[in-house]
């Protein structure tokens, strides 16, 4: 480990003292923040694995409705009877704090409509369509929250790594470091002690042996 460049003064080891208080503090503020990030991390892709097996079941079963649809229907007609649709839905992006990262919350809001949940009439189309279609809108939803979910996981991912690094600089370099110096600067300081002492007394015995002749 590289000792840091300083005086070996009594003023710089009080310094380099506080400079550590400072770093362990920080080291262990930090460590606690990723603890924390970790577990509420895995929490959410927790929920996030479950939610996704959900949606990916729904627009399955929601594809092959279409597909069958499409068996039943010619083209015209199917494009025909999706081509106005009755639902209208609002999205607003708001932010929340989870460890001083802000993440995205996704409010979803179904607007008023006066039509049948269709946009079609049911006389005209097949029952694959009006299933397709049912299950495209129970899902819509969760299409949504899992979007919010997926966008949290990354940027918490992001901030979890950046922890990670500040964390591993502090435990395996600058403390250490700090650590290396301070004891560096007390020899340093240890040997001067010795030394002035030396000197002090070669010029007590010098003296008194002037004083003896």
């Amino acid at each position: 480990m590289a000792l840091m460049r300083v005086n070996p003064t009594r003023m710089e080891l009080t310094k380099l003292k506080k400079r550590l208080a400072t770093a362990t503090r920080g080291h262990k503020l930090l460590k606690d923040k990723r603890d924390e990030m970790v577990r509420q991390f895995m929490l959410l892709i927790r929920r996030n694995k479950e939610l996704r097996a959900e949606v990916e079941k729904a627009l399955g079963i929601a594809l092959r409705g279409f597909v069958l649809s499409r068996i039943a229907m010619t083209k015209e007609a199917m494009e025909e009877a999706l081509l106005y649709p009755v639902r209208e839905v609002e999205l607003s992006v708001s932010r929340a704090n989870i460890m001083s990262v802000n993440v995205p919350r996704i409010s979803f809001m179904e607007k008023k409509r006066e039509r049948s949940f269709f946009p079609y009439g049911l006389a005209f189309t097949s029952a694959e369509l009006d299933n397709a279609t049912a299950e495209l809108a129970r899902v819509l939803p969760q299409m949504v929250e899992l979007a919010e979910l997926e966008k949290t996981c990354n940027m918490l991912a992001d901030e979890i790594e950046k922890t990670r690094r500040r964390v591993n600089a502090l435990e395996y370099v600058m403390i250490p470091q700090l650590e290396e110096t301070i004891k560096y600067i007390r020899m340093k300081l240890d040997e001067n002690e010795r030394g002035s002492l030396i000197r002090l007394m070669k010029t007590k015995d010098m003296i008194a042996k002037r004083e003896a002749q």
